[in-house]
């Protein structure tokens, strides 16, 4: 270590590399961005992969709705240019734990070609694409909040697939298609994907 001009630089002054912090955990990070429609199954089959994961001994960090719109983005709304700036947010949070070594598992809509584009390019190589790929009549039939119901009767405006277009993915990293499916069945189809990627035994 050397002091010059008042400033003492030592190697505690570099950020310690993502490589060094996969090292540690003994495991190769990724962001799994899920999208696919509202009731779609996107949040069940996270979930599960998440705790399949926790058994196999990986950390994950886990970015939903929930635990975005109550704090980080509680100032946005649900216009088109809000929801980008959402994505926005959430990519740059999935980037930094990305880079602090863990695999991040984001559930979001993010119905448009534009918006998953911007967090891939935020993100970068680590960013893989997963489509939970259910039809609309059963994401309805599901529709546990009501959503569609009030989608379909103008008092929600601009509601993924019933007001405003959902642009299927066309190259995504897998396409899980949940019609007769069980949560257990789609969560395995992407622990198998991903489970030489992150280097597990």
């Amino acid at each position: 270590m050397k002091e010059e001009k008042g400033h003492i630089f030592s190697i505690f002054d570099e950020v310690i590399p993502q490589k060094e912090k996969e090292s540690l955990l003994q495991q190769k990070s990724m962001v799994l961005w899920f999208t696919g429609l509202s009731g779609s199954g996107k949040t069940s089959i996270a979930k599960w992969l998440e705790r399949k994961l926790q058994e196999e001994g990986v950390l994950c960090a886990f970015l939903d709705g929930d635990n975005i719109r109550t704090g980080l983005s509680n100032n946005l709304g649900f216009s088109l240019e809000d929801r980008l700036e959402n994505i926005r947010r959430i990519a740059e949070v999935a980037k930094l734990f990305n880079s602090n070594g863990l695999i991040t598992i984001a559930t979001f809509v993010s119905p448009t070609f534009k918006m998953r584009n911007l967090a891939k390019e935020i993100i970068g190589e680590d960013f893989h694409e997963v489509f939970i790929n259910t039809p609309l009549e059963i994401c309805e039939e599901r529709d546990v909040k009501g959503l569609y119901k009030k989608a379909r009767s103008g008092e929600i405006a601009n509601f993924t697939g019933i007001t405003s277009p959902f642009e299927e993915p066309e190259t995504p990293f897998i396409e899980i298609r949940t019609e007769n499916k069980e949560i257990e069945e789609c969560g395995l189809e992407i622990f198998k994907a991903i489970k030489d990627k992150i280097k597990l035994k």
